[in-house]
């Protein structure tokens, strides 16, 4: 529309000029032409002006208005000039936003159809863990049976029986998570928040997921640690994902740091290790899904590529984001260049209730 208007007045303008183009120059001629014969009048004959009034309507009646004719006619040309270069480029923004227009519309069913595919992808890992749960349910628990009795068993059955007990549950793990990360990327995941003491929570994830290694902890907890505003099942999982991926990345009897503060209306819960550290480069890929990092860091023997998927850190992450929450990484976490370490730091809300009494 603005271009409509622009041209519009670019032409009233082109046509103004075109008429001051004559006007001008003629009204010129006539009035200098009249003044000098109203001038010199008398002095000679009533038509003879003389050679000096001929030399001023000459120079005021001739050259002034050719000059302001050919300025005119200058000027008319430059709006001749903008007009055309206006309108040129008012036909290619129309063909751009045409071209724009049809490029927005065949983006937006491609995008369409991301969106379908990626639900139907969601859909099929849905449908294929719900009916992997159930198998693995009755697999799990006819291998419990039959460990109920593992002293009527061979020990090298024994052994496989175990192995198999503890795979078992690893892909049962596996599947579950599977199933929460769908629902999470879906919105259908719902927390359910609520006031949860963070030390019984640590001490209960540390001992689970670390067993004997829980005596390589260092806590660094204050007296006093006011209840956190969370989901406490969902919460324990992130943490028991750190301490597994720290237990992993950590030389054996190498300490694993528990530090937990306390900022504003917020907690902050560090989880500290003593591995081989995560470069710059890695560190923007750790948070992806189906990344391992490996263990080697340049500056030890690099060793056998860490068990999992690749989605605690990703998931940890999106679950604390359903929380009101956050995770930062930092590495190198110690000045020691042979164990730099890792440092992932959960930023946690405060129970409401508790922040409002005190």
């Amino acid at each position: 529309m603005s271009y409509e208007i622009e041209s519009v007045t670019h032409q009233a303008a082109t046509r103004y000029v075109r008429g001051l183009r004559f006007a001008l120059p003629t009204s010129l001629f006539l009035l200098a032409t009249t003044f000098e014969v109203w001038e010199h009048w008398g002095e000679h004959d009533l038509f003879i002006v003389g050679p000096l009034g001929l030399l001023e309507i000459l120079v005021f009646g001739v050259v002034g208005p050719t000059a302001v004719y050919l300025v005119l006619t200058y000027v008319e040309r430059l709006l001749q000039t903008v007009q055309q270069a206006h309108t040129d480029i008012a036909q290619l923004t129309r063909r751009l936003e045409r071209k724009v227009a049809d490029r927005t519309a065949e983006l937006e069913r491609a995008n369409l159809r991301l969106r379908e595919l990626d639900q139907m992808k969601s859909d099929f890992v849905s449908l294929v863990s719900h009916e992997l749960r159930a198998p693995l349910a009755t697999l799990n628990g006819g291998l419990e049976v039959a460990l109920q009795s593992r002293e009527q068993l061979p020990p090298k059955t024994e052994r496989v029986f175990e192995l198999l007990l503890t795979e078992t549950a690893r892909l049962t793990d596996f599947v579950q998570t599977i199933l929460d990360l769908t629902q999470l990327e879906a919105g259908k995941l719902h927390v359910h928040c609520g006031p949860v003491a963070l030390k019984p929570l640590l001490r209960h994830a540390v001992a689970v997921t670390l067993g004997a290694d829980a005596e390589r902890v260092i806590w660094r907890l204050p007296s006093d640690l006011p209840p956190i505003w969370v989901d406490e099942t969902y919460t324990e999982e992130v943490i028991r994902n750190l301490l597994r991926n720290a237990q992993k990345y950590t030389p054996p009897h190498s300490p694993i740091e528990l530090e937990v503060t306390v900022e504003n209306d917020q907690m902050r819960l560090s989880v500290t290790d003593y591995g081989p550290g995560i470069s710059a480069e890695q560190q923007e890929q750790a948070f992806e899904r189906f990344v391992r990092l490996p263990r080697h860091n340049g500056l030890q023997p690099e060793g056998d590529q860490p068990r999992g998927w690749g989605l605690g850190l990703y998931f940890a992450r999106m679950l604390l984001v359903q929380q009101r929450g956050s995770l930062a990484l930092q590495s190198p976490a110690h000045d020691d260049p042979q164990t730099p370490g890792s440092r992932f730091t959960l930023t946690l809300p405060l129970d409401k209730e508790e922040e409002g009494a005190a």
